[in-house]
């Protein structure tokens, strides 16, 4: 086990190390992942992940407009975060000529991100919030809520926990 973590702490500084030649990466001390992390950063895009952050394995980000992720959140594995959506607005033109809308991501400070959650445009995660695996978010997240989907319709419900 330890020489499995000394394997991929030491892939990741090398991945760190050519990330920080993109001017629109900024990577903090202490952040890290494990294997088949993926950043695709567009032109006029921007991601900032701040300090001791951590990605399990197979997660990604997109970014076309601005995502932000604050100090010390951690996500499980296959987390997708997107700040930008295909446009379907024009039914005579293919979905894939129609270009995309573009938006932000925050996630705050502390948060724990399950697995298999995705991030859409448009979403702001507080400090200290829980994310249950295979939830779908969209939209304003308070600090301290749990969300979690819930077993009998499958829509996600937000809990509100003292903070």
């Amino acid at each position: 086990m330890l020489l499995y973590k000394i394997k991929y702490h030491f892939l990741c500084n090398i991945k760190k190390f050519f990330l920080r030649f993109n001017k629109r990466i900024t990577i903090k001390k202490h952040a890290t992942w494990r294997r088949h992390f993926s950043v695709i950063v567009e032109k006029g895009g921007s991601v900032v992940i701040e300090k001791n952050c951590f990605f399990n394995n197979d997660c990604s980000i997109v970014s076309y407009g601005k995502i932000f992720i604050g100090e010390g959140s951690i996500f499980g594995e296959n987390v997708k975060i997107y700040d930008c959506n295909h446009k379907f607005n024009k039914p005579n033109i293919p979905i894939k000529e129609q270009g995309f809308s573009i938006g932000k991501v925050t996630i705050g400070k502390h948060c724990w991100i399950g697995s298999n959650v995705t991030i859409l445009k448009g979403s702001v995660i507080g400090d200290n919030c829980v994310i249950g695996a295979g939830c779908v978010i969209s939209g304003i997240v308070p600090s301290n809520t749990l969300v979690k989907i819930h077993e009998k319709s499958y829509q996600s419900e937000q809990i509100r926990v003292n903070g």
